[in-house]
């Protein structure tokens, strides 16, 4: 068992340290979740014990947990990178995309034009993900280095091969690529890793008790803007999640599963896969192939004024395109782990700074 997870770990960070020879701006989505968290703690060995070359990107639906949130805030400062935030809400108020309204809206969908926006002001070139080819059939068709044209549109049936682990970066300007390092993971894999490198993940994955609303047959995480469908009710029940998202479409498991080991054994038990519970793959039955399509309803490239200077350049102060905002965290100074251990040890690492924070890789196993 542990031959398997150095394999997956090592192909890992060899497609990490690909992404970041090969394309001159990457920047790795993070959202708070079990996949990001690992793919983050990854990109911690590949680099060390130098920092993270690139930054991290949240798209903030606006919708998301609350411990969400906190727990992406004390992660990000843990491992001393750099995050980017850019909203749902800037896109709405830009006239770039339309609120839902009523009863079952969600603003998961609307992600992809905030995301392409990102990509656009800060010029990134490849977006590095957590999807995994076992979580849903669309995902299951991704290369790791999956190529996007210039209107940020997959096409599954012009990838790239990759014999041999041979990824091939080359892009045309304005075209993108997203890249899965964790694609060969499955769920039980990722609990597996953060289990042996003893990372703690958000508490909305452990068993407790919330006010939910069961909508055809999903049990949604009620919060107060959530319009309710007629005869619906909120009531009281102990679950947790198996994947975190937006609320709106993020579905419970109802489960007495307390740690890291009953998760473990739950997962191992069941024949039910994580995503059998979100309310946006419900929607069509290509509903993830779909969204992996959007990008042709807005093209990509920066528009005059917006993230660029008089020579065409990137600006020098990012945040000040459009309507967006940019927020930091890890306060925007590289932490370095302590490199006090051999590679066989099971010593401490932590974030050295003059106030160091908590280390929520406290005892990660990293390389010599």
């Amino acid at each position: 068992m542990t031959q398997q997870y150095d394999e997956l770990e090592s192909e890992a960070i060899f497609v990490i340290r690909e992404t970041a020879a090969q394309f001159e701006n990457p920047v790795m989505l993070f959202s708070g979740g079990k996949d990001s968290i690992c793919m983050a703690a990854l990109a911690v060995k590949a680099f060390y014990p130098g920092t993270i070359p690139f930054p991290l990107l949240h798209i903030d639906t606006g919708h998301n947990f609350p411990e969400t949130l906190e727990f992406r805030d004390s992660f990000v400062r843990s491992i001393g990178a750099r995050l980017i935030i850019r909203k749902v809400s800037d896109s709405i108020a830009g006239n770039r995309v339309s609120d839902e309204t009523g009863a079952g809206a969600s603003r998961n969908g609307l992600q992809t034009v905030t995301l392409l926006d990102a990509m656009a002001e800060f010029k990134f070139d490849a977006a590095l993900g957590g999807a995994r080819r076992d979580e849903e059939k669309s995902r299951a068709k991704e290369r790791f280095f999956s190529h996007r044209d210039t209107f940020g549109q997959w096409d599954p049936k012009n990838q790239r091969p990759e014999l041999w682990h041979l990824f091939n970066g080359r892009k045309n300007p304005g075209e993108q690529f997203r890249v899965f390092p964790i694609s060969n993971w499955t769920e039980l894999d990722v609990w597996e890793y953060l289990r042996r490198e003893n990372i703690e993940p958000p508490n909305l994955y452990f068993s407790h008790e919330r006010d939910v609303v069961v909508r055809d047959g999903v049990i949604l995480g009620w919060a107060p803007f959530m319009e309710l469908f007629p005869g619906e009710q909120v009531e009281r029940r102990r679950i947790r999640f198996r994947t975190i998202g937006d609320m709106t479409c993020t579905g419970a498991v109802e489960s007495p599963a307390s740690s890291l080991e009953d998760i473990l054994a739950e997962i191992a038990a069941t024949r039910t896969t994580e995503r059998g519970g979100r309310v946006d793959d419900k929607r069509s039955e290509a509903s993830m192939e779909d969204r992996k399509k959007q990008g042709q309803r807005c093209k990509t490239g920066p528009r005059h004024g917006e993230g660029q200077d008089e020579t065409g350049e990137g600006s020098e102060e990012p945040g000040k395109s459009g309507l967006h905002e940019e927020e930091y965290r890890g306060d925007g100074v590289p932490g370095r782990l302590s490199r006090s251990h051999p590679r066989a040890g099971s010593v401490s690492a932590r974030v050295s700074r003059e106030e160091p924070p908590s280390s929520l890789l406290a005892r990660i196993n990293l390389p010599t």
